[in-house]
């Protein structure tokens, strides 16, 4: 293998994980549990994985750091709108991710349209969140799967991940709403 092949590693885990997203969508709505958790497990896995041999090796690329966070957009999104389907989460909670991440990809978008460029940088509490989405999906999962997490944790968890996905949402729009005013205020110059 080249150097060339071998800096594609990570693009084709993350491709892997895209190819991932339709399985774990069906084993959750053929109510197959177990296979739902290996395989969120396994996407999630391969998500750490590309990341550190994209950092380590120094292997990044355009590609990959644009299909990346689509694939982990993607396997959330379908994740969380099989679990609502199935009943095993709240729509309310669906619903508040998915108009977060609408309002965030809405507010880069305008950014971009108004300024020409964009940088988007994660802030702590869209880290928080994500690490509270893949903790739910884990538990929620554990429990239907193999009765080892208690519903009561998994209440809490649901309200966990509500007020943070609020609190990022809203964390969002400020910053974008403020990056633009310093824009305008620059007279146009980024």
């Amino acid at each position: 293998m080249t150097l060339l092949q071998a800096r594609q590693i990570p693009n084709i885990i993350t491709v892997f994980r895209v190819l991932l997203v339709p399985p774990v969508g069906w084993a959750l709505l053929t109510e197959q549990y177990q296979l739902a958790f290996w395989l969120f497990f396994l996407a999630g896995f391969s998500d750490a994985l590309d990341g550190f041999l994209a950092r380590y090796f120094k292997w990044q690329s355009k590609f990959g750091a644009t299909l990346d966070p689509i694939a982990d957009k993607l396997l959330m999104i379908v994740t969380f709108y099989c679990m609502a389907w199935q009943n095993l989460i709240p729509w309310w909670l669906f619903l508040a991710i998915f108009l977060r991440d609408l309002i965030i990809l809405g507010g880069a978008a305008a950014y971009h349209f108004v300024t020409r460029s964009l940088q988007m940088e994660p802030i702590l509490l869209g880290k928080l969140n994500t690490f509270l989405q893949i903790l739910l999906v884990l538990a929620v999962l554990t429990y239907w799967a193999y009765g080892l997490v208690s519903a009561e944790l998994v209440r809490w968890l649901v309200l966990a991940l509500l007020v943070s996905t609020l609190a990022s949402g809203a964390a969002y729009v400020w910053i974008w709403s403020r990056k633009t005013k310093e824009y305008k205020g620059n007279d146009g110059r980024v």
